[in-house]
């Protein structure tokens, strides 16, 4: 049979809201309604008849209701074959009643590892009853209809409330494939919440919220985003993201999250890269520095702030054509302003942790590393030449670590005054990177003279370090950890260079 008509559901669930008119219809279309617990008085409470289910089962809630549904007259009313004889038959043998619905949802264990609580109270909300109800509902889609979360209510509502209490075959394998979904992300949870510490080499990953973004990379692409932007982000304006917005959008947060706790900073990017940045006094002046690094890449760029974004600040960012604009806050003035284009998308970016695991497709499988979370510091810096950075060039050191960092490899990055000049991305050479960044910098009429330069990477040679000095650069950082180092040492010291070493390479592919 493809369409059947219910006449007996059960219903055990922890969350309630929304739960009562689907009750109510329910009782409406005649359909005995089984129940458990806090569920059964729910319904109780409505005026509605109820059949708690320890009168099917002759057992009660016992083990502090770590038992309840866990009974063969449960699981046999839910399994059994209706077109078999030998299950009919059973049915009959043993008493079991038949269920045709099971409306059951699963205790919030992520929410409840989220809070911070006990290990105690976390492995109480690992569900073995709701779970196992869920599975067995959905594996018999053919008889029942299994519905698995609060967030299908209404949907279920409007079918048997279309259907006048019959469902068809297509809507309940609908519902099983949504009871499997929830089924198998709540065991992903309850597995990654047991191996944080990696003891098992197995990568589980499960995003329940997905959206269908307009296409790829390209256009003859199919591209999805799967995980909460709303979480992390209040959309105020603008049309829809697309996944290159994503990306750069990921890259730009990422960025910017190196300087959260500095002076008023802004970045602009183009194609994951940053074009501009700068550190100022003002925002308004971190962004007109910043869009003096490449007034011609920030066409069409991702812009983003550490701090609100003001009235002049807008003024200013209004004059540029740009995709997405990130801060934490905005003036209301401001927000006026930058409103101003309908597609400009306005995002506000909320508090929240972004992950500590990037991972990858690479050939059959996905690569997976931590993320690089090491952000280089004063006490970082190994002073290796006859002559030491001053103190603003350190500070510029810093600057320039933290967004070559940020990167294509293979990067240089040139900076001054907590300002980018320039930088050279996704190089095959260290030299070509250079040359790249030096000739872009010069081409904005920027003054390398007392400049640094930052390299994701050692130089393997000095070339570099000689090419920076004919440009005007004076401070140089860089990870070390060549065995041709002291080349590099060598003529810094004859030409009167400071460089410092970390001993910390960030490559970025």
């Amino acid at each position: 049979m493809t369409a059947k008509k219910a006449s007996a559901a059960l219903i055990s669930v922890f969350h309630k809201d929304g739960l009562e008119p689907i009750v109510k219809k329910l009782d409406e279309l005649g359909v005995t309604l089984y129940s458990t617990g806090g569920t059964e008085k729910f319904i109780h409470d409505l005026g509605i008849d109820v059949v708690p289910v320890e009168d099917v089962t002759s057992y009660p809630s016992i083990l502090g209701g770590r038992v309840k549904t866990l009974h063969p007259k449960v699981f046999g009313g839910i399994l059994n074959r209706q077109d078999n004889e030998s299950d009919v038959s059973q049915m009959k043998e043993f008493d079991i009643p038949q269920l045709d619905i099971v409306i059951v949802d699963l205790y919030p264990f992520e929410k409840t590892v989220a809070s911070g609580a006990s290990e105690q109270d976390i492995i109480e909300k690992i569900d073995i009853g709701g779970i196992s109800l869920i599975r067995a509902a959905a594996k018999n889609f053919k008889d029942v209809l299994c519905v698995s979360s609060m967030e299908d209510y209404e949907d279920f509502l409007n079918v048997i409330t279309a259907g006048n209490g019959t469902t068809t075959l297509e809507d309940r394998k609908r519902f099983a494939t949504k009871a499997f979904n929830i089924s198998s992300h709540y065991d992903t949870a309850i597995f990654n919440y047991f191996n944080q510490e990696k003891e098992e080499t197995v990568l589980k990953i499960s995003e329940t919220k997905g959206q269908v973004l307009r296409y790829g990379e390209n256009p003859h692409q199919k591209g999805f985003f799967f995980g909460d932007f709303d979480a992390m982000f209040t959309k105020l304006h603008g049309k829809e993201l697309s996944y290159n917005n994503l990306l750069d959008v990921d890259a730009a947060v990422n960025l910017m999250g190196e300087f959260k706790n500095d002076d008023p900073t802004f970045a602009i990017l183009k194609h994951n890269n940053a074009c501009g940045l700068a550190t100022r006094s003002t925002i308004k002046q971190a962004y007109v520095d910043a869009l003096a690094g490449d007034p011609v890449s920030a066409f069409g760029g991702i812009l983003i702030s550490n701090v609100e974004i003001d009235k002049p600040t807008a003024e200013e960012i209004h004059n540029l054509f740009c995709e997405v604009v990130i801060a934490p806050s905005y003036s209301d003035e401001a927000l006026e302003i930058l409103k101003g284009k309908k597609n400009r998308i306005i995002l506000i970016q909320n508090k929240i942790e972004l992950p500590e695991t990037l991972v990858r497709t690479c050939l059959n499988g996905v690569l997976v590393q931590d993320k690089d979370s090491k952000t280089d510091s004063k006490e970082d810096l190994n002073p290796v030449t006859d002559k030491k950075p001053t103190p603003q060039e350190i500070e510029d050191l810093i600057f320039a670590s933290k967004l070559c960092k940020h990167t294509k490899s293979n990067t240089i990055v040139l900076a001054k005054n907590k300002q980018l000049c320039a930088s050279g991305t996704g190089q095959t050479s260290r030299v070509d990177a250079l040359n790249q960044a030096i000739h872009k910098a010069q081409s904005f009429n920027f003054d390398l003279e007392g400049a640094v330069m930052a390299s994701d990477a050692f130089f393997p040679f000095p070339d570099c370090v000689e090419i920076a000095d004919k440009a005007g650069i004076k401070s140089v950082i860089q990870p070390g950890g060549s065995i041709k180092d002291q080349l590099s040492i060598d003529y810094c010291n004859e030409n009167g260079l400071a460089m410092v070493m970390t001993g910390t390479r960030h490559f970025k592919h």
